[in-house]
């Protein structure tokens, strides 16, 4: 063991941790979750440090040798696994993400004495606070900490929301001449086609496409040299000028600084409004994955439009049952969206004055919420989407025992009268088409176009791969 000491006294610390006094004390204080800081966390941290030295160096408030030293340590860790051995503190934590800002300077003080030949926890040298943290508080290098670990999470997420776009054009595609009939509040309408069915779910896609994107704009906004309240106290001039410009270059991101950073410490509207987006997205998918189980439902006695490729077994006890377990697994995380957003939202909401302390939950919850989100839309795609078939016999038999005809009938015959033909094929179980081949209403020519899907439906691969109405001709 080593002894360590701070404001509130002396503590003893692991002789082999690369970790110091306040982190040790936040394993104390907040054994909450089981998940600790987010890696990407922590390496936006650690290029936040290395952009902080680099810039205090060249300001000269920082000596170069020091700086040199601290660079040299983010770099080793940045190329070696971020792992609870460094950085083990619980994403949940008080103090506005204090914790985890000082674990990433003990660790870079301790690694940097460590290559000098010095004993980790000799901070006369290298001090975590009055070296590595220099120009910094808590209060705008987490916040831009997280702002870039979001960046780089989202970059999958979309990358995944456009592969499924593209698997849901190619089923539309592929089954554009697949008549089924629509339904409205369940209930029988009129015929379309399966192809139209994936049409419209990939257009809701597209749109939380634009959605996130522009949500996304709000995260390159830095707050870096804002320091405690976003007066810069204790930031030199030069630091604030090139801090943000420093840490796009090592970052590779678009970073731009924060003109009002008074502002820039006290809102979280950038990650509300990220929440909201990543919310309609989990509600684009759950209502893909609602219509999914419903599609496949059976085989026998369900709507059995579709199949969905069987994954595993379905039950325990009934031999041979095959579930919807891939759109299930796509429901539970649009759900667990839902929650997300309302922390977020309660979250940000409970910020006062000057800072906002409750941005750990932000973060945990947007990490996961992006997280999951994207590994649901890829096991979508790849285990039911891309897999599907039509069960066109099924399809064909529906169409043709379905009253929706008489839709094609009213303009010829009036609604009331079309509505009774509808109304006695219901009753006697007889097609549309036997009982109207029986009145004096049509002419073959009119009841062969009256009966003709492909009529009804035209379903050209427009833009809006839409439904048409064909008008009949005269």
């Amino acid at each position: 063991m080593r002894t360590e000491t701070d404001s509130l006294g002396p503590l003893n610390i692991p002789q082999t941790a690369y970790y110091g006094i306040h982190t040790q004390r936040a394993l104390h204080n907040f054994p909450i979750a089981a998940q600790v800081t987010h890696p990407e966390l922590i390496r936006a941290f650690l290029e936040i440090k290395q952009a902080a030295a680099q810039t205090n160096a060249t300001s000269g408030n920082l000596d170069r040798s020091v700086a040199k030293h601290i660079v040299r340590a983010t770099k080793q860790l940045l190329t070696q696994p971020i792992t609870p051995d460094y950085f083990p503190i619980s994403d949940i934590q008080g103090g506005a993400g204090t914790s985890t800002n000082m674990n990433v300077n003990e660790v870079i003080a301790n690694v940097a004495l460590e290559q000098t030949g010095r004993a980790r926890g000799d901070y006369s040298y290298i001090n975590p606070n009055d070296h590595v943290n220099m120009g910094q508080s808590t209060n705008d290098t987490y916040p831009s900490a997280g702002k870039i670990a979001l960046l780089r999470l989202l970059a999958p997420l979309l990358s995944e929301l456009q592969a499924l776009i593209d698997a849901l054009g190619n089923k539309a595609d592929e089954f554009s001449a697949t008549y089924k009939m629509g339904r409205t509040q369940l209930q029988d309408a009129v015929p379309m086609t399966l192809g139209n069915s994936f049409h419209a779910w990939l257009k809701p896609l597209r749109r939380d496409t634009v959605r996130i994107s522009t949500a996304r704009d709000g995260l390159y906004l830095l707050n870096m040299g804002g320091s405690a309240i976003g007066s810069g106290i204790n930031v030199s001039y030069h630091y604030q000028v090139h801090i943000v410009p420093n840490l796009a270059g090592i970052t590779g991101l678009p970073l731009q600084q924060a003109h009002d950073l008074f502002d820039a410490t006290q809102n979280l509207d950038s990650f509300v409004a990220l929440s909201g987006t990543l919310k309609t997205l989990a509600m684009s998918l759950s209502k893909i994955a609602n219509d999914l189980r419903l599609l496949s439902s059976g085989p026998r006695s369900g709507l059995s439009e579709i199949n969905l490729p069987a994954q595993q077994a379905g039950s325990s006890i009934m031999p041979g049952k095959i579930n919807p377990v891939i759109p299930e697994v796509v429901n539970q995380v649009a759900f667990e969206m839902f929650g997300f957003d309302a922390t977020i939202t309660a979250a940000a909401e409970a910020g006062q004055l000057e800072l906002n302390a409750f941005e750990p939950i932000v973060f945990r919850s947007l990490f996961a919420g992006i997280e999951h989100l994207t590994a649901a839309m890829h096991t979508l795609r790849v285990n039911a989407i891309d897999g599907i078939t039509s069960n066109k016999a099924r399809l064909a038999q529906d169409i043709d025992l379905s009253a929706s005809f008489a839709t094609a009938m009213a303009p010829i015959i009036g609604y009331q009268e079309a509505a009774k033909i509808a109304k006695e094929s219901l009753r006697t179980g007889k097609s549309l088409r036997q009982i109207a081949e029986k009145k004096n209403f049509f002419t073959p020519d009119q009841l062969t176009r009256i009966f003709r899907v492909e009529d009804i439906v035209i379903n050209a691969r427009t833009p809006e791969h839409g439904l048409v109405l064909h008008a009949p001709k005269s």
